[in-house]
């Protein structure tokens, strides 16, 4: 022991770092395996034209870590970690494109890659438009929109584009939404000018009244656009989501500024793709009725007498003739459930128009 006492402190620290050294080597290893298997898997899945993106087995493994985990480990942190490494898994399969609406550090970009993991190529696009566009073409794998928020209501914008596409519905994402200042300067006290989505502002409006009276609003496309601006202008702030604060090399000078804390946006994912059920399934629809007496109970009827849990209906404008409109449906199943499919098969008789946008994993909540 030398005269303050400290060796035996920094021997135990080194063979406890040694042990570290130990299990970071056993992990790499593991994790190799794992990506070597993962690949012969993506070879079997090629040969038999089975597409890579598999979210009921992955939520599956998700749930079974969950169950498993006895600390200290968190499950937010477990679930970051192997969200990256099933993406890694996946990348090594096939490299997945995902178009979303940009730019870097929107709410979408963030909910796909809650999807996909960092591994995935990810693909900014100025519009909702632009992103069925990328993927219709086949330039991207898949696609993450947002179509509704729990305070704002539906992305009326999605809706209208799946009249026009023929792109299936492959998951959907729920996420929370919070809102923070992020800025050059270093105190509230400097910002003259604030830059936000619209939306935003709407969702913060009694913080920048009672914080911000006299700043000027200026509206953004996005609250990523709305931050980049913040990075170019002196004075000013932006609000958005904390992420982007680490991408525009901004600073936080308030978190969770939003009016209502239970701010949920949900994203779909759209594709090419048909998952098969899982037992915890959505099936979503869109249909045109006739002007008729009781013409939309007729159609809704069949959905009550097979028991089925409708969750929405939201109705559009068709654009095509005076108030005439589409009707969005969700209800819980799969088309490949016999009782699904007939149910639909009932509806259409009483239906102008009848479109199946996808039947897909339930997000379990």
């Amino acid at each position: 022991m030398n005269d303050n006492g400290n060796l035996p402190a920094q021997v135990r620290i080194g063979e406890l770092r040694s042990a570290i050294n130990r299990i970071d080597a056993s992990l790499l290893d593991l994790i190799n395996q794992r990506l070597k298997i993962a690949r012969e898997i993506g070879e079997i899945k090629k040969e038999k034209g089975r597409f890579v993106y598999d979210k009921s087995r992955e939520n599956e493994v998700l749930q079974s870590l969950m169950a498993k985990n006895q600390g200290p480990l968190k499950p937010q942190t477990l679930h970051q970690i192997f969200s990256d490494i099933i993406s890694a898994c996946r990348e090594i399969q096939t490299p997945i494109r995902i178009s979303y609406l940009g730019p870097e550090a929107t709410f979408t970009h963030i909910a796909a890659m809650d999807l996909f993991g960092h591994s995935s190529i990810y693909l900014p696009q100025t519009s909702i438009r632009d992103v069925f566009f990328d993927v219709s073409k086949g330039q991207s794998d898949y696609g993450v929109v947002p179509v509704e928020n729990s305070i704002e209501g539906a992305v009326n914008h999605t809706l209208d584009l799946f009249f026009e596409s023929d792109l299936k519905i492959c998951a959907e994402k729920y996420l929370n939404v919070s809102h923070a200042v992020l800025s050059r300067s270093d105190s509230i006290d400097d910002i003259e000018i604030i830059y936000s989505h619209p939306q935003a502002f709407a969702q913060c409006r009694g913080w920048i009244r009672k914080n911000l009276p006299n700043a000027t609003l200026s509206e953004c496309s996005s609250t990523a656009i709305a931050a980049q601006k913040a990075f170019q202008t002196e004075k000013s702030a932006a609000i958005a989501n904390s992420e982007a604060a680490h991408i525009y090399e901004l600073q936080i000078l308030e978190s969770h500024i939003e009016d209502h804390a239970n701010n949920i946006t949900r994203f779909l994912l759209i594709g090419r793709d048909t998952p098969g059920p899982t037992g915890y399934d959505k099936t979503s629809i869109m249909f045109v009725i006739s002007h008729v007496p009781g013409a939309l109970y007729k159609v809704l009827e069949p959905i009550a007498e097979a028991d089925i849990n409708m969750s929405k209906m939201e109705s559009r404008p068709t654009r095509h003739e005076n108030w005439s409109y589409f009707f969005f449906v969700d209800f819980d199943g799969h088309i490949a459930e016999d009782k699904i499919k007939n149910t639909i098969d009932r509806m259409t008789p009483y239906c102008k128009y009848m479109k199946w946008l996808g039947s897909y994993p339930r997000v379990q909540e």
